[in-house]
């Protein structure tokens, strides 16, 4: 009995086992498979760390769960750590857990909390993936995408991999997982901060020093220690640049002036000229109207060509400007860049910053020579050069034109009929008609090589009586010439006799002679209409007139056979000898 009571009370827990038993239980109860608890390292092996939660058994976490991408664990055993409870017991008896999955859980409330805040948060670049990269924030990995890694392209991220920095969650999502940061708001923020300080500290006017960081067609940026100012090609100097690698090269230490600053964008324009005098300040003084100076041609444009009288002054020489004679010709094809040339000033304008030149005017004017070497009535030579529809342009001395009119090529013929005699090429005599300097402009004339025959006839008066000689007979009457001129004229058949049966053109023969009187004489059109019939009234008013009328009972015939006889007799007495 004895032997089989102590074998009983052996088996029996004691109360104080009760207790233990009860209190671990409680302590097991208390821990919830799924949260997070803390433990203490109580040893390692190998890669392991063996934490100690309170439970029957340890559990074993990977030591890298420790530590941040690219940066050790740093554990020491009886540290105090947070770690995930996963199981309580395994298959071969161990607690399941995960430092991780705490760190997570941990920065999932703590990161929620900033981004509510807006504050920055802390975390390590440690991988690269399509469209960006991964970033470590404390166990919770965000995505970084690459437009938000640097405020200007990085070429090499290298650099910047697992380096604890600061980012800027632009987005989270706790049920899809999802975290998207950002390293470049970070930066601009930082940097609009040492803008504004940097700015504060500088005025318009103050000269300062700075570093030339980048070169464009437009002008440089300088680096004025933390903030970019722009420095204008039109600012780089007081002369033409063409360029801006003219005058600077990328990391030169050069000196500028802040020309402006715009407050609202932080801005700031520069200006190395601005540190120099303005030659255009004395333009006045050493460019005087009608000075003739000399220059470089440094620019040549459909308009024109500039010239550098000195650095920074520079002068425009019109086309209109360049030559006496070429019209409408390139003005590259009269000068060429980095030509020296002479030229006169012909306007100054230092407010708009503007000198007119003239590349004509310190050449002789081939006009006022041709005018002082041909004057008016000289007879001149040249060829055809062109034909249009108002005249001849004659090639003269000296390069220039004179021009024929269609009105002045042919006395008696029109310009149209006249033009047909000439072509291209052709050498012509000419007569000077008149000079014309300041238009540049010469006049000739060709049938003013001759006497106008019209002149010979210019002083028959109306009625007065003429002899001509039949030239051409036509239906409408008959073309004469008269007397021993060179002028014909024309008597219609309604002019060819008084009586209307005797108004026959053909009745008449080329070459034969016959009296007729003026009807009509036009000066200015040239135009000379006789007639017979006029002539044959008069002369029928004059013998009644003289010889009586047609009252005194003598009939017509009468009075002009007795007028004819009179005519006869006067004839006969003159022909008798004296006696």
């Amino acid at each position: 009995m004895t032997s089989t009571q102590e074998i009983e009370t052996s088996q029996t827990p004691s109360t104080e086992d009760f207790a233990q038993l009860l209190e671990e239980s409680f302590v097991t109860s208390s821990m919830e498979e799924g949260s997070v608890v803390k433990g203490k390292v109580v040893a390692f092996e190998k890669d392991l760390a063996v934490i100690d939660v309170g439970l029957k058994t340890e559990g074993r976490v990977p030591l890298k769960e420790f530590s941040m991408a690219g940066q050790p664990a740093g554990l020491e055993i009886g540290d105090e750590v947070e770690v995930y409870l996963e199981r309580v017991e395994n298959a071969l008896g161990d607690a399941v857990l995960s430092r991780e999955k705490a760190r997570r859980e941990e920065s999932w409330i703590r990161l929620e909390e900033l981004f509510e805040a807006q504050e920055k948060v802390e975390g390590v670049i440690f991988n690269k993936v399509k469209g960006g990269f991964t970033v470590d924030l404390d166990g919770a990995i965000a995505f970084l995408p690459g437009s938000q890694v640097d405020i200007r392209p990085v070429r090499d991220i290298g650099p910047l991999m697992n380096v604890k920095q600061p980012f800027q969650i632009l987005k989270m999502d706790k049920r899809r997982g999802n975290i998207v940061v950002s390293r470049r708001s970070v930066l601009e923020e930082s940097r609009a901060e040492q803008r504004t300080e940097i700015v504060s500290q500088l005025a318009e006017g103050q000269t300062t020093e700075g570093v030339v960081k980048n070169i464009t067609d437009y002008g440089a940026f300088i680096d004025l220690g933390g903030i970019d100012g722009l420095l204008h090609v039109t600012d780089m100097a007081w002369r033409r640049v063409n360029h801006p690698s003219e005058i600077v090269n990328v990391g030169d230490a050069i000196k500028v002036q802040i020309v402006r600053i715009n407050p609202d964008t932080q801005r700031i324009s520069l200006g190395m000229k601005q540190l120099e005098s303005d030659p255009w300040s004395l333009v006045n003084d050493k460019y005087p109207l009608e000075a003739v100076v000399k220059g470089t041609v440094t620019n040549i444009a459909d308009y024109g060509a500039f010239v550098e009288l000195e650095p920074g002054v520079e002068g425009l020489i019109h086309v209109s400007e360049m030559s006496w004679t070429k019209k409408n010709v390139h003005p590259g094809k009269i000068v060429a860049s980095s030509q020296e040339v002479e030229v006169k000033v012909l306007e100054v304008d230092p407010n708009k910053r503007r000198i007119s030149l003239g590349l004509k005017q310190v050449q002789d004017n081939p006009w006022d020579s041709f005018a002082e070497k041909f004057p008016k009535g000289a007879e001149i030579e040249g060829a055809v050069r062109n034909i249009t529809e108002f005249g001849l342009f004659i090639g003269l001395d000296g390069d220039v034109d004179g021009m024929v009119h269609l009105s002045d090529l042919d006395w008696d013929r029109s310009g149209d009929e006249a033009v047909q005699d000439y072509k291209k090429g052709d050498v012509v005599k000419a007569v000077v008609l008149e000079v014309d300097p300041d238009k540049e402009r010469i006049s000739l004339g060709i049938k003013q090589l001759s006497d106008d025959p019209f002149e010979s006839v210019s002083s028959f008066k109306r009625g007065q009586r003429v002899t001509v000689e039949v030239l051409e007979i036509t239906d409408g009457g008959i073309e004469v010439k008269v007397g021993d001129s060179d002028v014909s004229a024309f008597i219609k058949r309604a002019d060819l006799s008084r009586d209307r049966g005797e108004q026959r053109p053909e009745r008449f023969q080329v070459g034969e002679t016959l009296d007729a009187a003026v009807l009509q004489l036009d000066k200015s059109g040239r135009k000379m209409n006789l007639s017979i019939k006029a002539l044959e009234i008069a002369e029928e008013k004059e013998a009644v007139a003289q010889y009586g009328s047609t009252d005194s009972g003598a009939s017509l015939g009468d009075i002009l056979g007795a007028a004819l006889g009179k005519s006869d007799d006067e004839e006969g007495e003159a022909e008798k000898p004296a006696e």
